[in-house]
């Protein structure tokens, strides 16, 4: 990655956030939100900015890095272009817990709560099958896990709505789909926090992920040991993954698309791969809420509908290329 593209990656995030806190049913000007941001507009336009608009950009911000950092590790570490942090079973645990909450009448701030701690009982059921397989730092082994442990997640949520009300079904369904839409700053330090360790974790395991990727006994006999980088990559991006998801629900997409336009556009340690997929997952994501917030006004899209819809497209595209 040249500085030129570095710095065009930071550009493109620093104009779609921009456009994203202009932009909506109240469209206003540049001079408009800086006046809102040092409080010197009118109440309405400071309401707008800082306690609507700019917490759900920051929000998306996060959740498309956390993701995009999260599935170029995992690639990186199964040697699989095709692999992305919710194969872990996280968006079917996350989806279980929160699927709960809603059919028991939870309030709303223990909706993501709950999808948190569906997502982190996923992983721990997940790594323990994997385990029991004999396979806690076989790539296969620990995916083919996640793919049962969401299977198993999904036939839950079926048995659970069978019989719920409609509006238990709506909102069940509406958080499973993704959206920012109900973010507040303590949301957005709380995504912060996770967001930022787990990418620093990816970060430090980046050059491991370098030996990794050439192959498993290529990576034993250079001295690296396999199982536990492994086991601390697929622990970390789907933390990461789990705290995204009880952010902003099920943002489909990001986690497997990023990474391959990353490279494309010229990464190739790890380290930059997993660097350029947290900028560019931010983008994309505050990119796709901006459309699903200002298409259909003053109705809003679901923020996973909108990644689907972006990424179906590419990978058509890149399977052609391939065939």
């Amino acid at each position: 990655m040249t500085v030129l593209r570095w710095t065009a990656l930071v550009a493109a995030l620093l104009v779609v956030g921009v456009a994203g806190v202009m932009l909506g049913t109240m469209h206003l000007a540049p001079a408009d939100v800086l006046r809102a941001l040092i409080g010197r507009g009118s109440a309405v336009e400071v309401a707008v900015v800082r306690s609507l608009r700019l917490p759900r950009v920051v929000l998306a911000a996060l959740v498309g890095a956390g993701l995009g950092a999260a599935g170029a590790a995992l690639q990186g570490a199964t040697r699989n272009g095709l692999a992305e942090p919710y194969l872990l079973g996280v968006s079917g645990g996350a989806a279980v817990g929160a699927v709960l909450a809603v059919a028991l009448h939870a309030p709303p701030f223990a909706i993501p709560i709950a999808g948190f701690g569906g997502a982190l009982g996923a992983i721990v059921l997940t790594l323990v099958v994997a385990r029991a397989a004999g396979g806690r730092g076989d790539a296969r082994i620990v995916l083919m896990a996640g793919v049962v442990v969401g299977a198993f997640a999904n036939a839950a949520i079926m048995v659970a709505l069978a019989n719920a009300q409609d509006n238990v079904v709506r909102g069940a369904l509406w958080w499973m789909m993704g959206s920012v839409s109900d973010a507040s700053w303590p949301q957005v330090r709380l995504a912060a926090g996770y967001v930022a360790l787990g990418i620093a974790v990816l970060l430090v395991l980046a050059r491991a992920i370098d030996v990794l990727a050439l192959g498993e006994d290529t990576a034993a006999g250079l001295g690296v040991r396999v199982a536990r980088v492994s086991f601390s990559v697929y622990v970390a991006a789907a933390l990461l993954a789990a705290g995204t998801v009880a952010a902003a629900g099920l943002v489909g997409f990001i986690g497997l698309l990023v990474p391959h336009l990353v490279r494309m556009a010229g990464a190739r340690t790890h380290r930059a791969i997993i660097g350029a997929a947290a900028l560019a997952g931010a983008s994309l994501v505050v990119a796709a809420d901006l459309i699903a917030r200002t298409a259909r006004p003053p109705a809003e899209l679901p923020l996973g509908a909108v990644t689907a819809i972006i990424g179906v497209p590419f990978f058509l595209v890149r399977l052609r290329r391939l065939a």
